[in-house]
């Protein structure tokens, strides 16, 4: 199991891009909330479940599921959970 240690050490490197704050929005429903802000919190929540698969990471908090590339930190996309 990697040390998800190394994404929480490195949570001011995290970041997305525009296309990604969209998709983030409108896979979430968030309004005008800051999409990474809001996947930041999810992340540092104390009920977040950190692993990697591969490349990403995926963290999973209050039914969503936030994929973060390891190497650049960059948010790749954030979803809810499939009941």
């Amino acid at each position: 199991m990697e040390d998800f240690n190394i994404l929480l050490k490195n949570m001011d490197k995290v970041h997305t891009t525009k296309m990604g704050i969209d998709r983030i929005k409108k896979n979430l429903g968030l309004d005008s909330e800051d999409a990474v802000k809001y996947c930041k919190d999810l992340v540092l929540s104390k009920d977040c479940v950190i692993y990697k698969q591969g490349k990403n990471w995926y963290c999973e908090a209050k039914g969503m599921v936030i994929t973060i590339n390891s190497y650049s930190y960059t948010i790749i996309t954030a979803h809810r959970k499939k009941q």
